[in-house]
């Protein structure tokens, strides 16, 4: 993926509240499009390869989590976090991680990861296709950056961190709009 490419159109299989519902589980099934999440916006998106493992829950959510203000302040609009996960997993963990700021998206079946080549194979870890961790600003449904860790190849034997940060993509925003105000 490069700055300027338009991110895949697919359709995210989502669970949300309904009161009207009632009952211990008021959760109707949503399908959510590209647009819904991308259209008129700039967002970060990260990726990860899944809920509730260490380093996404430690360190990389509650840093774009903690960070928010920060990223609206450089004109990012919403914070997303992606995963090759089912949209049941993304809600328990967003609550167990008491999000305000960053919204979940699920990629069950992996289609948007699979799309924007990022799918990989995790089989030592017994995730079989996950996400590659990976990070980009995305303006009205385009590419603007892209953070990719370095070394995406399957089954890699480890788990790379920093390019995805929230630190390193705050740090790009500060001095790209920066450079674009000094214009």
């Amino acid at each position: 993926m490069h700055a300027g490419i338009r991110i895949p159109d697919v359709i995210f299989k989502t669970r949300v509240r309904d009161e009207s519902i009632g009952g211990d589980n008021p959760f109707r099934w949503q399908d959510m499009t590209t647009a819904d999440y991308f259209a008129g916006k700039r967002v970060v998106l990260f990726s990860l390869p899944g809920a509730f493992t260490p380093t996404c829950s430690t360190y990389q959510l509650p840093g774009y989590e903690n960070g928010a203000a920060d990223f609206a302040a450089q004109g990012i609009d919403e914070i997303y976090c992606m995963s090759v996960n089912d949209s049941y997993v993304m809600n328990k963990w967003a609550a167990s991680q008491d999000l305000n700021n960053v919204k979940v998206i699920p990629d069950g079946s992996g289609i948007f990861t699979r799309h924007m080549g990022m799918l990989v194979q995790k089989d030592p870890e017994g995730f079989g296709v996950r996400s590659w961790r990976y990070a980009a600003v995305i303006n009205d449904g385009v590419v603007e950056a892209w953070f990719e860790e370095p070394g995406r190849v399957d089954n890699c034997d480890h788990d790379p961190y920093g390019e995805s940060s929230p630190e390193t993509v705050l740090a790009w925003l500060k001095e790209n709009n920066a450079a674009i105000a000094a214009e």
